[in-house]
């Protein structure tokens, strides 16, 4: 094994020491030593990455096994790795960004009695996520991406005495069931039928077996790789949360903030997303599959991000924000420009963790109040928080020179350059989540940071009403008021948070400004060589690549363009309604109650879900019990003992201990066999 072969087992295997010292030895180390152990794991894993990272940029790829788990007939499963761009990428970004959550971590959980676990989670959940972007074969691919969904499970539940958070994580875990069996019949379809799962001998082989079929109806042919495409991205529906997959993630809210960023940033919901750019070369071969793709993530974008512009959680809204831009790098992934996608996914890391450690510094600040009619004015109590947060919803709204306007710009443009049938519709639904975008950005930065104090005098009028409109808001919302407990504490003016706060915010909030200036290597250069498969027929990102021309002629562009002023109109819309006149918000619920409503119930997935699914789970099994448990099961074996009871009384009666019945019935006896031998002998 080579010097670099051993970085790259460094990279998911310090992660995971950590975790083990702090998760199963924690009883004997200080909470101090707890983190200390999973940040220097993590520090560890971040420096290995990068060195991997500017390795891999001198053109040294690796694929290879490691370890072989088992071999069944011809079929070998193996852990092994595959190092290039795409993949190298995925580390650094991961590791930067667990990283630091990690230091975030020790300020906002500083007082929480399950310190020691918490890290312990995070860093297991980090080594998963390294797992799968390094897997160089489907078994370990589905390693990690189970791992993944059950360490999302714990840090969800974190809090586990808390009603909402048992629920939160039971539908995450439950959902993603749904997703991964999809994905799990994917796989199973490629071992079937491409004898391996290695990924090298499945994209060497897709192109010989692209003209099969398979009937999954009799008499209906489909084509083999549509099935198999669209089986994988039913599991990428379940961990990025697309329509209608998605309900799991705004509930993941309920776990601590730190895993909130984590997952939502780096981990878990961008593993769909790379998992298919991995898996170009198949997806390249069913244009079926790719419409299908597109179409998931334009529904997501806009009707997810409409969502965001009705919620007063604070986090609530960055979660909705996740799933519009989730449906972004989806759409991207529909229309071939997998290069784009992964670019949204690299920018969208960076800001998105500003967004979510921010909303936990307000958070910590206000003595864990989530309601944002419960804040304002926090700009001058919160400097570095506000600043942060700002430069982050700027890089969201897709406003230039951030680093979200140049991947989502590059977005919008591709599947408008797009030949699939359905670009159209994706291209009208992108342009119009962005004028959404920019009013839910900035309704969070003037809800929350600007206009009236509303958290400094719990009994003003202003604080009453909102706590009246609260109090009877509609029930979907409800689980919103789980922190109530603390709002005796809102007399006391907010501060800006410590350092191990702040700090990781500053950190992220840079490349949420720079990391958009390298697209025209990352996007329209060689950045990615053979680990993205793009064929000739879909030629958006080309189509767009001969239409660059420099960061700064795509700034200087973008000032001119429809989504930077659908962006701004947004971000004005957002100006006018909670700053110029704060009295619009109720006026325009009073008017718009219906479509307000229909927000809030989220399009009544939820309650659907828990009508058809879990009710339709209930009713079943309460059929079962009562069908067939208790008429057929218990109907059986009290029925058997009814019989023996019944036999055991007629014979009971025959003795009855009386000479004269014994001798009738010996005399009886005697004559039936009389007549039968008889009988027998009449010819």
């Amino acid at each position: 094994m080579t010097a670099m072969q051993k970085l790259y087992l460094l990279v998911p295997l310090a992660p995971l020491a950590g975790a083990i010292a702090a998760g199963l030895c924690g009883w004997a180390l200080s909470r101090r030593a707890a983190h200390w152990i999973t940040i220097l794991g993590m520090i560890i894993c971040t420096v290995a990455s990068v060195l991997v990272y500017q390795d891999v940029m001198l053109g040294n790829h690796f694929n290879g096994a490691l370890y072989t788990w088992m071999v069944s007939g011809n079929a070998r499963f193996e852990i092994g790795f595959l190092i290039d761009p795409l993949s190298a990428t995925m580390m650094v970004v991961v590791s930067f960004v667990s990283l630091m959550v990690h230091i975030y971590t020790i300020g906002y959980m500083a007082d929480d009695p399950g310190y020691k676990r918490f890290f312990s989670y995070i860093s297991l959940f980090t080594f998963s996520m390294l797992m799968l972007v390094m897997s160089n074969n489907f078994l370990q691919l589905f390693f990690g991406w189970e791992a993944v969904g059950l360490v999302s499970y714990l840090l969800i539940g974190f809090w586990y005495t808390r009603p909402t958070a048992i629920y939160a994580n039971l539908k995450a875990f439950l959902v993603n069931r749904v997703g991964d069996f999809g994905f799990l019949l994917g796989i199973a379809l490629v071992l079937m039928y491409f004898g391996t799962l290695d990924y090298a001998s499945v994209f060497s082989n897709a192109k010989s077996l692209s003209a099969n079929t398979i009937e999954i109806i009799p008499g209906a042919a489909w084509s083999l790789m549509t099935v198999i495409c669209i089986l994988l991205f039913i599991g990428a529906m379940g961990k990025s949360a697309q329509f209608p997959l998605h309900v799991w993630l705004p509930d993941s809210m309920e776990g601590p903030t730190p895993i909130s960023a984590l997952i939502h940033a780096a981990t878990m919901v961008t593993a769909g997303i790379f998992m298919v750019a991995r898996m170009s070369p198949l997806f390249e071969l069913s244009d079926t599959a790719l419409i299908f793709v597109m179409t998931i993530g334009a529904i997501t974008a806009f009707f997810m991000a409409l969502i965001a512009t009705v919620q007063y959680d604070i986090k609530r809204v960055v979660a909705y924000s996740t799933l519009s831009q989730l449906g972004y790098m989806t759409m991207a992934l529909g229309a071939s420009a997998y290069s784009a996608a992964i670019f949204h996914l690299f920018t969208h890391a960076f800001f998105k963790a500003v967004l979510f450690l921010g909303a936990g510094s307000v958070i910590i600040a206000l003595h864990h109040e989530q309601d944002m009619r419960k804040m304002g004015g926090l700009a001058k109590y919160m400097p570095i928080t506000y600043v942060t947060m700002l430069i982050g919803a700027l890089a969201n709204a897709g406003l230039p020179p951030f680093a979200g306007f140049f991947s989502k710009d590059t977005i919008i443009e591709a599947l408008h350059a797009s030949t699939l049938p359905g670009s159209g519709f994706a291209y009208a639904l992108a342009t119009a989540g962005v004028l959404v975008g920019g009013f839910y950005s900035f309704r969070l930065v003037f809800y929350a940071f600007h206009g009236k104090e509303r958290f400094a005098d719990p009994d003003d009028p202003a604080v009453k009403a909102c706590d009246a409109e609260r109090a009877h808001q509609h029930d979907a919302q409800a689980h919103d008021d789980k922190r109530d407990d603390h709002h005796h504490s809102h007399h006391v003016k907010p501060r800006e948070s410590p350092w191990v706060v702040t700090l990781p915010l500053v950190l992220l909030a840079i490349p949420s400004v720079c990391a958009g200036w390298i697209i025209g290597q990352f996007v329209f250069g060689d950045y990615f060589g053979n680990a993205i498969s793009v064929l000739p027929a879909h030629p958006a990102i080309a189509t767009l690549k001969a239409e660059f021309h420099g960061v700064m002629g795509m700034i200087t562009h973008g000032f001119t363009s429809l989504p930077f002023w659908l962006a701004l109109a947004g971000a004005g819309i957002a100006y006018f309604i909670y700053i110029v006149r704060p009295d619009l918000p109720a006026v325009l619920r009073a008017k718009w109650g219906v479509v307000v409503t229909i927000l809030m119930e989220k399009y009544g997935f939820d309650r659907f879900n828990d009508w058809f699914f879990a009710g339709g789970a209930r009713a079943i099994g309460t059929g079962l019990w009562k069908g067939g448990d208790i008429v057929v099961i218990d109907g059986v074996v009290n029925g058997s003992a009814g019989a023996v009871g019944w036999f055991s009384t007629m014979i009971r009666k025959l003795q009855s201990g009386y000479i004269y019945n014994y001798a009738f019935a010996m005399i009886f006896g005697i004559v039936l066999l009389l007549t039968i031998t008889l009988w027998s002998l009449i010819p």
